[in-house]
């Protein structure tokens, strides 16, 4: 058998062994793919859909309607509940990927039909920016060309295991899909728990512009995230923070920019002491965290 041969078995296979798993969401331009996570939920991304009931297609034609249950908006990803129909639901692969592994990509886009496609991983444990431009961690890259409408489909390896979702197209073609080191958050997300992420309600900005306010005031250049506002009853109000300050470590570690304020807040628990300069003073305020709705 030849190397070609070898490559269309797999992907073929990977799509008639799986493929019943994999469902189509929403209709119209409104589409995205999902497939079976466990009995009664499809996997799926939230960028087609709302917060309450999702149509659903199924491999052999058959139309339901499902009701949002968890969601994790960082991740872009939600659980849909719904009579799965006794159809067997993805495992996920006991063993990573490495950069050159052989992937297939399977979809299907609203009520189009189900597409497969043939890729390779290109980059692992990549570190990028979730659906809300926060900084995610175990995003995997590959080049399994995929149509509008796939985002939320699986990602196999050349065994036909579930190994990423694969979520957003990037420059060049190539196609994130999260997997890696928050499979266990994805798993959670499956079995029920909606991930609240934590906030502190404050609108920042870069570090140059702190840099150049800080030279324009006469003031010692520090590293840390501007406070450029704050917004009335959220935690940062109530704490105390305000217009103009300066951040400048969370939790005792300082900060070097905007994402390590927010890994900050997503690693801490129901609160977080943060050092700030305001003019020539230096204070700690201690935020109690709340969760966005």
């Amino acid at each position: 058998m030849s190397v070609l041969t070898e490559i269309e078995e797999a992907v073929a296979g990977a799509a008639e062994r799986q493929g019943e798993a994999v469902v189509g969401v929403g209709t119209g331009w409104r589409v995205a793919s999902g497939f079976v996570a466990a009995e009664g939920r499809v996997l799926t991304s939230t960028h087609r859909i709302g917060d309450g009931d999702v149509r659903l297609r199924f491999a052999d034609g058959a139309v339901a309607t499902g009701a949002v249950a968890t969601t994790d908006r960082d991740l872009g990803l939600a659980s849909v509940e719904v009579e799965t129909r006794g159809i067997e639901p993805l495992a996920w692969s006991q063993t990573g990927l490495r950069p050159g592994a052989a992937v297939v990509a399977l979809a299907r886009p609203g009520e189009r039909g189900l597409r497969a496609s043939l890729g390779f991983v290109s980059a692992v444990e990549r570190r990028v920016r979730g659906a809300r431009g926060r900084p995610v961690a175990g995003a995997i890259e590959h080049s399994a060309a995929l149509p509008r409408g796939s985002a939320g489909g699986p990602l196999l390896n050349a065994g036909g295991e579930l190994v990423a979702v694969n979520l957003l197209r990037i420059d060049g073609g190539l196609i994130l899909a999260l997997g890696g080191s928050i499979r266990d958050r994805i798993e959670r997300l499956v079995g029920g728990e909606s991930v609240e992420p934590r906030y502190l309600g404050v609108a920042v900005a870069p570090p140059r512009v702190a840099r150049r306010l800080q030279r324009a005031l006469g003031l010692e250049e520090r590293s840390g995230v501007l406070v450029r506002a704050v917004e009335s009853g959220t935690p940062a109000d109530r704490a105390g923070l305000a217009r103009g300050d300066l951040i400048v470590a969370a939790a005792g570690t300082e900060l070097g920019g905007v994402d390590a304020l927010h890994e900050a807040v997503a690693a801490a628990a129901d609160s977080l002491s943060l050092t700030i300069v305001r003019g020539d003073d230096q204070r700690e305020l201690e935020v109690e965290l709340g969760s966005e709705r």
